[in-house]
């Protein structure tokens, strides 16, 4: 079997720590920023849950779908949680649709940490964008992963358009 290794993501695991309890949880102080700070990743607040522009993103515009409630685990969740994340995922999509135009989704939550999980304690869902030919060799030979947009240019484009289609 051969292996595809991606070094720049043990970086992000590595630096996670240990939390407890929500206590300095990301996601929990991330929930509390104001969406139209260009200075945080947050693009948009339901009711329930929050949308937030991953950090180490494997694509541009990879978003994650998050409970305020502080909870690990996908039984805990609500039946209006889990109904709201996800219209919030139909929503990012519609979003990213309308700003750069992806080919298809991978849209999913790693559950646990030997599943992948960098944050396992405050559960989280991914919708990440893709275009044919997305994937190339620089993660692996060249340790690096191509993002061509910064985070907050991609930040304003989203915000645009979470306003125009909501």
């Amino acid at each position: 079997m051969e292996k595809l290794w991606s070094p720049w993501r043990s970086k992000y695991i590595e630096s996670l720590g240990e939390k407890e309890d929500g206590d300095n949880c990301i996601f929990c102080e991330a929930a509390k920023n104001d969406v139209n700070d260009p200075e945080n990743l947050l693009v948009h607040k339901g009711e329930l849950t929050f949308s937030l522009l991953n950090l180490y993103p494997y694509n541009n515009g990879h978003l994650m779908i998050i409970p305020f409630r502080h909870i690990g685990d996908l039984d805990g969740l609500s039946e209006q949680e889990g109904s709201e994340i996800f219209k919030e995922l139909q929503l990012a999509r519609r979003t990213l649709i309308d700003i750069s135009h992806p080919q298809g989704f991978n849209i999913g939550a790693n559950l646990g940490r030997v599943s992948g999980a960098g944050i396992d304690e405050h559960i989280h869902f991914h919708i990440v964008p893709r275009w044919s030919g997305d994937t190339n060799f620089m993660p692996v030979l060249g340790e690096v992963k191509v993002i061509s947009q910064e985070l907050k240019e991609t930040k304003l484009k989203l915000l645009n358009a979470y306003k125009r289609l909501k």
